[in-house]
């Protein structure tokens, strides 16, 4: 998977994590602010397993690891946005 399929993957899961948050209503986080959170998590993601030889282009683990990594970073800024 390269960094197409890497930005896809962050958006997708940016949203549907924002839009299945629990606090999705109490929280003034919108959609256009959890969509970046999850592209730069992915992509976050993605760069430190190249880095740290964990993973490499299209590895087993690139796909599952970057999902956990965008959706915990996303419903981590909407519980955080939601206690203001």
């Amino acid at each position: 998977m390269g960094w197409p399929g890497i930005v896809v993957l962050g958006a997708v899961i940016g949203l549907a994590g924002w839009r299945l948050h629990p606090l999705h209503r109490a929280t003034r986080m919108r959609w256009f602010v959890a969509l970046p959170i999850g592209v730069v998590a992915a992509g976050a993601a993605k760069m430190a397993g190249s880095v740290s030889g964990l993973f490499y282009d299209g590895g087993v683990l690139e796909w599952p690891l970057c999902t956990a990594v965008a959706l915990s970073a996303v419903a981590v800024a909407a519980a955080l946005a939601s206690r203001r």
